[in-house]
C-alpha cells in the first residue's frame, strides 16, 4: 500500500511542479563528482575559484581525480562518490564535473532513499541527462540542466544563469526568433536533455515521461541520419505526440554523411513533429554551446513562440 501511494504521489508530481530542492545560501556546501568522463585538477580550478567567490564551501568526491580509461575511475569508484554525496545531509547541491559517457553504467546501483528525504540540486547536462530523467521518472524531484566545471571559463552569461538558478530560482528568458519556429503558447513541466541519451534510455526504468510536458532537446556531433533515426524512434514510441511544446537547444557540430541526407538538423526535427499543433522553438541557447543557459527540469514553465519573439518563463501552480 505504501509503495502504491508513493508511486501515485510521484505521478502527481510529474503532472504539476515536482519537488524543488531549497535554494542555496552563502556558506552552503556543494559537492563535485564525475559520474562519467575523467577530469583534471587544472580543469577544475576555474570552477573551484568561482564557487568559492559565490560563498560556497566545496567537497570533492574521494575518487574525483582518478582515471580508468576514459572514465573518472571505475564504475564502483564513480558510484561510490555520487552515492556519498546523495547520502550526505551537509551537501546542499551536487555539481557534476563533466559529461562524456558513464552515468548509465552506474544508475541502477544508486540508492536514492536519503536523497528523497532531503532533496538537493543535481546539476549538469549531456551525459547527466541520465540522472535528470531517472530522478524525474522515479522520484518527482527537480534538477538543473546547466553548465559544468569543465566549461566554467566559456561564458559569463551561462555562469550567471547558474548562480541565479541556485541562489534565487530565477529562470526567465527572451531569445531571438528562428524562421523555422512554430508559433503558439504552451504550459507544462519542462523535461528533457540530450537526445542521444534519451534515445538510449528508452524502455528502461529511467525512460522519460513526456506526456503533457514541454520537451527540451539538444545534441552534439551526430550525423543527420542518426538524428533522424532518433527522432523517428521518439515519434514511434509516442514521446512526441502529447507534448505541450518543444524547445530545441544546441544542435552542435552536426554533420552529414558521404551520401547527403537531404535535410538540416532543424528540418529533420521539424519533419518529425509536423503533424502536431504545439509550438516549437529552435536555437534556444542551452546545451553544447558556450552560452549554455540554466534550465530547471521538472518545473512548470510557460513557452510563448511568435513570429517576432520567444519567451520561456517559469510559473508557480498548485495541484487542482
Amino acid at each position: 500500500m505504501v509503495c502504491l501511494l508513493y508511486f501515485n504521489f510521484c505521478k502527481l508530481q510529474q503532472r504539476y511542479n515536482m519537488i524543488a530542492p531549497p535554494h542555496l545560501q552563502k556558506g552552503d556546501k556543494i559537492g563535485i563528482v564525475a559520474p562519467a568522463g575523467k577530469i583534471s585538477r587544472e580543469d577544475l580550478r576555474p570552477a573551484l575559484d568561482r564557487l568559492h567567490a559565490w560563498g560556497l564551501e566545496i567537497e570533492m568526491g574521494a575518487n574525483l581525480m582518478k582515471e580508468y580509461h576514459q572514465f573518472s575511475g571505475t564504475d564502483e569508484e564513480r558510484k561510490a562518490d555520487l552515492q556519498s554525496m546523495l547520502n550526505n545531509p551537509t551537501i546542499n547541491a551536487i555539481l557534476c564535473a563533466r559529461g562524456g559517457y558513464g552515468s548509465m553504467r552506474i544508475i541502477d546501483q544508486l540508492d536514492f532513499n536519503e536523497f528523497c528525504k532531503k532533496p538537493k540540486w543535481i546539476i549538469g547536462y549531456s551525459d547527466i541527462t541520465v540522472l535528470h530523467s531517472h530522478i524525474h521518472k522515479n522520484f518527482g524531484i527537480q534538477t538543473l540542466h546547466a553548465v559544468m566545471p569543465i566549461h566554467f571559463t566559456q561564458n559569463e552569461e551561462a555562469l550567471e544563469s547558474l548562480r541565479k538558478a541556485l541562489f534565487y530560482g530565477e529562470f526567465n528568458y527572451a531569445i531571438e526568433p528562428c524562421p523555422l519556429n512554430k508559433p503558439g503558447e504552451a504550459q507544462g513541466l519542462l523535461v528533457g536533455g540530450n537526445l542521444s541519451l534519451l534515445y538510449a534510455l528508452n524502455a528502461s526504468s529511467s525512460d522519460i515521461d513526456t506526456e503533457g510536458k514541454i520537451l527540451f532537446l539538444e545534441d552534439l556531433a551526430e550525423q543527420f541520419y542518426h538524428l533522424d533515426r532518433m527522432m523517428v524512434s521518439m515519434k514511434r514510441s509516442g514521446k512526441l505526440k502529447n507534448l505541450e511544446g518543444l524547445i530545441v537547444g544546441g544542435l552542435t557540430d552536426m554533420k552529414d554523411s558521404t551520401t547527403p541526407f537531404g535535410k538540416t538538423s532543424e528540418e529533420i526535427i521539424l519533419d518529425a513533429v509536423s503533424t502536431y499543433s504545439y509550438p516549437v522553438c529552435f536555437r534556444f541557447p542551452s546545451g553544447h554551446l558556450n552560452k549554455n543557459l540554466a534550465l530547471a527540469f521538472g518545473r512548470q514553465a510557460r513557452l510563448s513562440v511568435s513570429e517576432n519573439s520567444i519567451s520561456l518563463n517559469y510559473v508557480e501552480t498548485n495541484p487542482a
